[in-house]
């Protein structure tokens, strides 16, 4: 097994670290069990190609986080207003990203991004043969930095105290609806980020 076997396969685990920040806080801080993370993820990478192409990565991490967060506050929606179980809502929403992410990519399967400027591009020279994998391992710490800074927040306690107990949060008052929908969103746009990352 050569170096840059292994190499590959500890950026790659790196990566998904990332994306199981998003499936952590929709699963076991909400206790919603939401697919729409699988129809996110490939969001966020046909968003991250175009982007690529258009010569823009960096805005192309960003627009898919933004994407994958557009894609939570749809099953948010279903489950909050339209009553839907969970579980169908993110079934309903990831198979309608389907032909989103067919149209984001102008009716094409694939692109190829091969040669184009990457977010690896910009740090190419700065470090020697791990240097893919040392932007991923910077940016996932930051994310769980942040990520457990928000959860230590108002805000973050009260989406945590949702997955906890809904009927407590209610009773102090708290929109547990608004809770569920931001968090939801949340998680997909991490793994949407997850998804730009990967591309």
């Amino acid at each position: 097994m050569s170096i840059s076997i292994i190499q590959d396969a500890i950026e790659l685990g790196i990566l998904f670290s990332i994306m199981s920040f998003g499936v952590f806080l929709s699963f076991r801080v909400l206790n919603i069990p939401d697919l729409t993370v699988d129809g996110s993820f490939t969001t966020g990478c046909a968003v991250s190609a175009v982007c690529c192409m258009i010569d823009h990565p960096f805005l192309g991490i960003v627009l898919a986080f933004l994407a994958g967060g557009l894609a939570g506050v749809v099953t948010g929606l279903l489950i909050t207003k339209c009553k839907i179980q969970p579980l169908l809502a993110g079934i309903l929403t990831m198979t309608a990203l389907y032909s989103v992410n067919l149209k984001i990519m102008g009716g094409q399967p694939n692109i190829s991004i091969f040669g184009m400027n990457t977010i690896f591009s910009s740090f190419k020279g700065m470090w020697s043969f791990c240097s893919k994998g040392v932007v991923i391992l910077f940016l996932m710490i930051v994310l769980a930095i942040v990520l457990y800074t928000f959860l230590q927040s108002q805000l973050g306690m009260s989406i945590r105290a949702t997955g906890d107990n809904e009927a407590m949060v209610r009773a102090y008052s708290i929109n547990s609806n608004t809770m569920k929908l931001i968090g939801i969103a949340l998680a997909n746009a991490i793994v949407a980020f997850a998804g730009g990352i990967f591309t």
